[in-house]
């Protein structure tokens, strides 16, 4: 018991596991993810409906996006952004994601609106198009849970889809943020009323600091009676400098900073949003 318990609250080296997949592949949990995109009052998996709302609102008239406009929203999730830029007249809209679930939801929605748009199911590091877009979206700080060669890998691939005049929409979170972090250990029986399982279990949850980094990880380990897994939710935080010094290095750079992707102006804060194009 001693060793299973100190594997369990081990802190691993950064960025060593990834198991984000799980959240989104695993059927009880990604029931669970979908039930909290689709709260319109919460912002946990996605934001809330009047932030989402005044967001596209704001995307579309600060980058003048009509009829003729192309948007690709990374990671899409159950459609909330997708089905707003649609309704808003928009020519090409795509969704990515690898929840079959928020998936099948999503394409339910725009079937039963009348609203024309493409969804693809897998991992977005691996999507290809020769398309060209004039908004790539990826929302709710989903950048700062890729390691640093994921995101590498997914600056590569917004340099080559973004249009000559395009831009880059996303948030992350702030150095600010990880100076207010703490590392914790927690031991429970079905933590956050079972959303890790249908089944009777106990999760241990090790918080975890990685300061030179800036990381921060989430340890989840659930024990069931005949089995076991473990989910790591990592986080990078950035200053505008370490963004910056990232988007570089794939000819890209930050236009403006904002306090969110609604156009707020910027306050030093948790997070962070910025408008990335074309150096």
């Amino acid at each position: 018991m001693f060793k299973q318990l100190d594997e369990a609250t081990v802190k691993p080296a950064v960025w060593s596991e990834y198991t984000a997949d799980v959240l989104w592949t695993d059927h009880h949990i990604a029931k669970q993810m979908l039930a909290y995109h689709l709260d319109p009052n919460v912002s946990v998996a996605s934001r809330t409906a009047s932030f989402i709302d005044d967001s596209v609102n704001w995307l579309v008239s600060e980058f003048g996006l009509n009829g003729e406009s192309k948007i690709i929203d990374f990671g899409c999730g159950p459609g909330l952004y997708t089905q707003r830029f649609k309704q808003k007249g928009l020519g090409t809209v795509v969704g990515l994601d690898f929840s079959q679930n928020s998936l099948n939801h999503a394409s339910e929605q725009a079937v039963k609106s009348e609203l024309e748009i493409e969804y693809n199911l897998g991992n977005y590091l691996d999507y290809m198009d020769e398309r060209k877009f004039d908004l790539i979206s990826l929302v709710m700080c989903d950048f700062c849970a890729l390691s640093p060669s994921q995101r590498s890998t997914l600056l590569a691939k917004f340099k080559k889809l973004l249009a000559h005049n395009g831009f880059i929409a996303l948030d992350v979170y702030t150095t600010t943020r990880f100076k207010n972090q703490s590392e914790n250990l927690s031991l429970e029986r079905n933590a956050m009323n079972g959303f890790w399982s249908p089944k009777d279990y106990w999760c241990i949850h090790s918080s975890f600091k990685y300061e030179e980094e800036a990381v921060t990880l989430d340890k989840y380990v659930i024990y069931e009676e005949a089995s076991e897994k473990i989910v790591f939710n990592w986080l990078q935080h950035f200053s505008i400098e370490m963004l910056s010094k990232e988007l570089a290095v794939h000819g890209l750079g930050i236009q403006a900073t904002y306090s969110d992707l609604k156009g707020t102006p910027y306050v030093d804060g948790d997070e962070m949003a910025v408008i990335i194009s074309h150096k």
